[in-house]
């Protein structure tokens, strides 16, 4: 028996990597236990995901309702299957800026603490199977703000000459910069699956994803942003903006290149590699861009407001590099480019996002 162990299994990427590997041939065991509702109110539950999982895949998925933090817990799951782990993705986390100042403690223990929880027991009991991180381009901070953009009519754009101009790259520093609570922390998990990797000798990668988006996102306000727009839209909800007049610019990647670039590594795995991860100059959009594409596929208008302050840390402008992966993995290749991506969301939710009478 080959297992994948998914972590933050009803999730977007987590309920992705569930199917993706179940269709590779592996058993799949999931470990969530909806703290998304807790984090972000009873619309952002994955239960319906997980429900969902259990229908479509049958006995090739075997969930576990568990905590992360919990190292008992953890290590029985871990022990039960022992070598026959196969790979380790590791999905779950608290991903909110806003929500990490609320309670710096839980966030830090969960995107911290129960990272090293996994890789421990990784280490302990199935040793040889690849850990597939899920971190995020806020390990780079505000450090991105500093870069000289040129203000648009729709966006904030670098000049074509500059050396990020096709993305920023693995080299930018994530230090004397401000990250936000919620970046501190995935910035230990970053660094220490990195550890693990050289120090222990173990194949993990860090993936540092830009904007992860798909249909299957329980989209929020403060977490989704390209199904919180197709959701505000549909159901004719007001979209709130903070700050960069609207303009800010964020590359978005579909979970299924996602779920590509986490085979290729699963293939060939590394030790302590880092990549970027995102849509690139092939896939990104600006707000006001994104409701302009959002507006043409439903027909509807966007209602909106505008706040003058940016939330702290919020990027101005973010396009990664995904050169470093490519280099690496050059057989992997995108798909999905935003417009794409919303209209993917909008066929999929189109029935259950209605105007709430």
């Amino acid at each position: 028996m080959s297992v994948a162990l998914v972590t933050g299994s009803g999730g977007l990427i987590g309920s992705e990597a569930v199917r993706h590997f179940a269709g590779l041939g592996l058993d799949v065991v999931g470990i969530d236990n909806d703290m998304r509702a807790e984090f972000f109110g009873a619309e952002a539950s994955t239960a319906w995901n997980v429900r969902r999982l259990g229908e479509e895949l049958g006995s090739a998925y075997t969930h576990e309702a568990l905590d992360i933090r919990d190292r008992d817990a953890m290590a029985a799951v871990f022990k039960r299957y022992g070598r026959d782990v196969a790979v380790v993705i590791h999905t779950a986390a608290q991903p909110s800026h806003d929500w990490a100042v609320r309670d710096p403690f839980t966030d830090f223990d969960v995107n911290a603490g129960g990272t090293l929880n996994v890789l421990q027991n990784v280490r302990e009991h199935c040793i040889e199977a690849p850990v597939i991180h899920c971190s995020t381009n806020k390990v780079y901070g505000d450090r991105p703000n500093s870069l000289p953009y040129a203000e648009l009519e729709t966006r904030w754009e670098l000049d074509r000459a500059h050396p990020y101009f096709d993305g920023i790259t693995e080299d930018m520093s994530i230090d004397a910069c401000l990250h936000s609570v919620f970046g501190a922390s995935k910035v230990a998990a970053d660094v220490m699956v990195q550890e693990y990797g050289r120090y222990f000798d173990m194949k993990t990668v860090v993936f540092r994803g830009g904007t992860l988006t798909g249909p299957a996102h329980a989209a929020t306000e403060l977490h989704g942003f390209l199904a919180y727009v197709m959701r505000c839209n549909l159901e004719q909800r007001t979209y709130r903006m903070f700050g960069y007049k609207g303009k800010q610019v964020r590359d978005a990647i579909h979970s299924h290149d996602v779920l590509s670039a986490f085979e290729a590594f699963f293939r060939a795995p590394r030790s302590a590699a880092v990549y970027n991860l995102g849509g690139g100059r092939h896939s990104n959009t600006s707000m006001l861009e994104a409701f302009a594409t959002a507006e043409r596929i439903s027909g509807k208008p966007m209602i909106t407001e505008y706040h003058e302050a940016n939330r702290v840390g919020d990027h101005i402008w973010w396009i990664g590099s995904n050169a470093a992966f490519q280099a690496d993995y050059p057989d992997w290749k995108q798909v999905y480019d935003v417009p794409m991506i919303l209209q993917e969301i909008y066929e999929a939710n189109v029935d259950r996002w209605v105007p709430q009478s």
